[in-house]
């Protein structure tokens, strides 16, 4: 976000353009934008828009990439260059998700009273919109999110190709992990569709159920979030990840409304994940792990 010169594209300037026509949507408590940060941008371009069929705009601004990735007209996620002062400080690839607030300022400023710790200050991109990061008392990393304009398109629904439609956070310890969210962001918990022993928390914004909050394996280095993007044919889109020189390391585990998941690593290393039908199942290519609960239950093997 920070390396987005706004004012060089046609997808930022229709926002003025469009201002009596567009109202600002309240997303307060909605993930609203997703971005990609990386050590090889224009390597990552290549694999996300062979696996995804993404378009891309060049949003760079002088000395700093950043390209718009988008899914037929609907621009629906970012990607820029790892920074090297994240990288000294530890943080390798990864998709970073940016939920929208009423006040950026005001919702950081509450992040230390409630154990969390602010990463980028509140800031703004041009006049356009105002960003923070932040991490949670487990060290998950999340962005905060403002349309100071009306924004240009209507957001993706959940179900919309190629946008995400799932949220998962992956925590030391699910069951201390959600209140934080819930008093910074107004997130309610919804049903546990695991067990005592391998809880899967529902959450929902508002009268929406939008992720989940489950326990991360021990192999994994630290709490972060999974994002799951939809696809047309998890099976090809798999197939496209590996060819590309990503890895699977889950899945494809069955969710509600018979489509499946499958959890990825690209070639950077930024973890993801897909979510879509199974057109064809081929033999021998997949090992199935058992279903996941309705609504993302876990379910899955990692080869992590």
């Amino acid at each position: 976000m920070a390396g987005l010169d706004p004012t060089n594209h046609p997808f930022i300037r229709d926002a003025t353009k469009q201002k009596e026509r567009t109202s600002v949507v309240n997303a307060q408590g909605r993930f609203v934008w997703y971005e990609l940060s990386t050590p090889d941008v224009e390597s990552a371009k290549a694999f996300y828009t062979g696996v995804m069929g993404w378009g891309t705009w060049d949003a760079s601004a002088p000395g700093r990439p950043y390209f718009l990735l988008t899914a037929g007209d609907r621009v629906v996620c970012g990607l820029m260059e790892l920074a090297d002062d994240t990288r000294r400080s530890g943080a390798g690839p990864c998709w970073i998700g940016y939920v929208g607030v009423d006040d950026v300022d005001a919702t950081a400023g509450r992040i230390s009273r409630l154990g969390g710790g602010v990463h980028v200050p509140p800031t703004n991109v041009a006049d356009i919109s105002r960003f923070s990061v932040f991490s949670d008392p487990q060290a998950a990393r999340l962005g905060l999110f403002k349309w100071l304009q009306p924004r240009p398109n209507a957001p993706a629904t959940p179900d919309a190709l190629g946008s995400v439609g799932w949220h998962e956070l992956l925590a030391a310890d699910p069951h201390t992990a959600f209140p934080f969210y819930s008093e910074l962001l107004g997130w309610q918990k919804a049903e546990n569709t695991g067990d005592d022993d391998a809880p899967y928390h529902l959450f929902s914004a508002g009268d929406a159920t939008i992720g989940a909050v489950a326990t991360k394996l021990p192999e994994m280095s630290m709490p972060f979030w999974l994002y799951y993007f939809n696809v047309s044919d998890v099976d090809v889109a798999a197939q496209r990840v590996m060819a590309a020189g990503g890895q699977i390391l889950g899945g494809p585990d069955e969710v509600a409304g018979g489509s499946w998941a499958v959890q990825c690593r690209d070639p950077q290393g930024a973890v993801f994940a897909l979510e879509g039908m199974r057109k064809v199942k081929p033999v021998g290519y997949f090992e199935r792990t058992g279903p996941r609960a309705p609504a993302g239950g876990r379910g899955r093997r990692w080869s992590w």
